[in-house]
């Protein structure tokens, strides 16, 4: 706090109270700011953009820009942040219903960095994928997604869902879902579908 000169303790909680409950969601500092600001809070853009630079510097959060798939290049809009300490995250905001999809996205983020890979949010089309990691051998393609189930076993809206955005890319590295499923689950014209817990264990 001394060396960014922050002196408004409260605000700056407010601050990674909102960034730890919107793990895993494309956000922006002005979309931050106008969120607070709409909830009372006397903040403007470049304070919450002094606040994030902080919390990344400490390495208390990890900063996912996106980038175009298609265009090869990385835009100026929308990122993604994850906390580095998920345990921290439930000591401070508790447990939440629905929450479970965007902790498994920090975990799967968390790992690819162990892994050595540079991680992006990819866009391609109007689609999200949610990694692009890529190291000195290429690139890796990452959905995750807590269930590929519908509501029953002939809805496949979800699987769709998350594989469409994968489909669209037309080079050839690897392509990924990792999902919490324990049914086998194989591969879809190239993707690879695994339990992201296997996924982990991998050595």
């Amino acid at each position: 706090m001394t060396r960014k000169n922050i002196t408004d303790e409260f605000m700056l909680r407010s601050v990674a109270n909102f960034a730890m409950d919107n793990i895993g969601n494309l956000v922006s500092i002005n979309n931050i700011a106008n969120t607070m600001i709409n909830d009372g809070r006397n903040i403007n853009v470049r304070t919450v953009e002094k606040y994030l630079e902080g919390f990344t510097e400490s390495f208390f959060l990890y900063r996912a820009t996106r980038y175009d798939i298609k265009r090869k290049q990385y835009l100026k809009t929308g990122e993604k942040y994850y906390v580095s300490d998920l345990g921290l995250r439930y000591f401070i905001l508790g447990r939440k219903i629905g929450d479970y999809g965007h902790v498994l996205e920090n975990i799967v983020f968390l790992e690819l960095l162990r892994r050595g890979y540079d991680v992006f949010v990819g866009k391609v089309d109007e689609f999200e994928v949610d990694f692009v990691a890529v190291n000195n051998n290429g690139k890796l393609y990452v959905q995750v997604a807590e269930t590929l189930k519908g509501t029953d076993q002939n809805d496949g809206k979800l699987y769709e869902r998350e594989i469409k955005s994968l489909r669209k890319i037309d080079d050839n590295y690897e392509k990924l879902i990792l999902t919490a499923d324990k049914i086998p689950l194989g591969n879809d014209e190239g993707i690879k579908i695994r339990n992201v817990l296997d996924w982990l264990l991998d050595k």
